[in-house]
């Protein structure tokens, strides 16, 4: 195994970790839930409208793309190809109902829970900006041919992972979500797109961090995670 590989996988573990620490911190403060019980508690009403509509949207996408390939290769990013494939490269995947069905998972687990944290319209910021960052530095040089919104739910979960790390109640998990702002920089270090995903929206968190009123901090009151 390359050290190459190593540090990815070294960096998925950084970044899914203390992401999932932080989401179960965020959904149930002060009670021991995993699995459905935790999808449920997610996704309790009312229903957050913009994950709901990313979620519809990214499912539905996946169901075009499967039954015409070709809706692919218009949206993917390609060499040399248009501004506009950067945002547009956010709506398809390119390896197939593996990388689909990972990426719904993880929208479905996120983009509620930010939503709720940081309000509709903030974290649609949050998802957009590092989203189409990350795929104009890959179009840009760094990966000229592929898709995926996996950059954009990184960019969620730095946001996610800084504003605990700096408003968060609970000392352990603040100085354990510090890896995933690390593990973005290492991510950029090798020239992976998701290290700017990630890297854009600890910036963002930051910015919410400060911003007074911009993130709903009760729903971490009383986090025992």
């Amino acid at each position: 195994m390359s050290t190459g590989t190593v540090l990815l996988y070294a960096c998925a573990a950084a970044v899914v970790v203390p992401g999932m620490r932080v989401l179960v911190a965020a959904t149930a403060p002060a009670e021991q839930v995993a699995g459905p019980q935790l999808v449920r508690r997610i996704w309790q009403r009312p229903l957050p409208v913009v994950a709901s509509v990313l979620v519809a949207l990214m499912t539905a996408m996946a169901v075009v793309q499967t039954i015409a390939p070709a809706v692919l290769h218009h949206l993917e990013r390609v060499p040399d190809g248009p501004w506009w494939r950067a945002p547009s490269a956010l709506l398809v995947e390119s390896s197939g109902w593996i990388q689909i069905l990972f990426n719904l998972a993880a929208l479905i687990a996120v983009a509620p829970v930010a939503e709720r944290l940081f309000g509709p319209v903030r974290m649609l910021v949050v998802y957009l900006v590092s989203g189409i960052a990350a795929q104009a530095v890959s179009l840009a040089s760094w990966s000229k041919h592929g898709a995926g919104n996996s950059v954009a739910i990184c960019g969620l979960v730095g946001a996610l992972a800084v504003v605990y790390a700096l408003r968060g109640p609970d000392p352990a998990l603040r100085k354990l979500a510090l890896l995933v702002p690390l593990a973005g920089i290492v991510l950029c270090a090798i020239t992976n797109n998701h290290g700017v995903g990630v890297v854009v929206g600890c910036v963002l968190g930051v910015g919410l961090a400060l911003w007074e009123g911009a993130v709903d901090l009760e729903a971490w009151s009383t986090a025992q995670p």
